[in-house]
């Protein structure tokens, strides 16, 4: 009788082996949407909300059309929509790229020069105060009305909030391991890899986040400025055409966009930030 139970044991462990795995799949796939499930439950209510308003007071279409003509205007110019998209991601991503990485190496450079901090540093402040709104028509003046001030753009709205995180971040080291490691004789390339970025990758991290959506905005906001293809040169074309829908359709295009980045972003930095400011020492 032992023998027996011995011998089916292993067949039952074995089929039940593809089940847990099925299971603890569909955990993983789930979680994520069960961390996310207010957020969503959220948005539809507000959505439900829209359209209840507009049925109720007979709201017209070209002030405020409802969810239901915003999903009509995507089925209807899905073509327009993904070929005005593919400009403005592309805008926003070099602007990302280009700008954040201009930003990192200016802060590197103020760390380990206190001089070129205090001389470049308002500078940085003083462009960061000029409305993007502003600029963007310098730009174009400057450099044409090609895709150069559109990247420009997005890379200025990236560059401020990543020069002062970055900044901070690689400043935050702790002055123990600093000494620890100048005590060992480290150099100063030794003491950035292994001190000064580490601790400053949640610092920039936050900054990229931020960035992400931003890039988004500045180079919708610089393709208003004479510009033909983009989601930017879209939402204007719709809203002097009173076509509601579409501009709707548009800006929720431009805020998924934003978001997608955000949340890419967001995907990185867990896989390469193991701790927190405050969760360490």
């Amino acid at each position: 009788m032992t023998d027996t139970l011995h011998s089916v044991a292993p067949t039952a462990r074995a089929g039940m082996e593809p089940a847990v795995r099925r299971a603890l799949r569909a955990n993983r796939l789930l979680a994520p949407v069960a961390d996310h499930m207010p957020a969503i439950l959220a948005i539809a209510g507000c959505v439900m909300l829209w359209q209840l308003v507009v049925w109720a007071f007979s709201v017209p279409t070209f002030m405020a059309p409802s969810p239901i003509a915003v999903l009509s205007a995507f089925r209807e110019n899905g073509v327009i929509l993904w070929n005005n998209l593919l400009p403005t991601l592309l805008e926003a991503a070099m602007g990302f790229v280009s700008g954040n990485l201009v930003a990192i190496l200016l802060a590197v450079w103020f760390v380990y020069s206190p001089l070129a901090e205090r001389a470049f540093y308002p500078i940085a402040v003083i462009i960061k105060s000029i409305p993007i709104i502003a600029l963007a028509p310098i730009l174009v003046l400057l450099v044409g009305n090609g895709i150069a001030p559109k990247i420009i753009i997005a890379g200025l709205i990236s560059f401020f909030p990543t020069l002062v995180n970055m900044v901070q971040g690689l400043k935050s080291a702790s002055p123990a391991m600093l000494d620890l490691m100048r005590v060992l004789s480290a150099s100063n390339a030794e003491i950035f890899w292994k001190v000064r970025l580490p601790a400053s990758l949640p610092f920039l991290f936050a900054a990229l986040k931020i960035a992400a959506t931003s890039s988004v905005m500045g180079a919708i906001v610089a393709e208003w400025i004479g510009s033909s293809y983009g989601l930017g040169a879209l939402i204007i074309e719709a809203t002097y055409n009173f076509r509601s829908p579409l501009l709707y359709a548009t800006v929720v295009i431009a805020a998924a966009l934003a978001v997608i980045l955000f949340f890419v972003v967001a995907i990185v930095e867990k896989k390469v930030v193991r701790w927190k400011p405050g969760n360490h020492g």
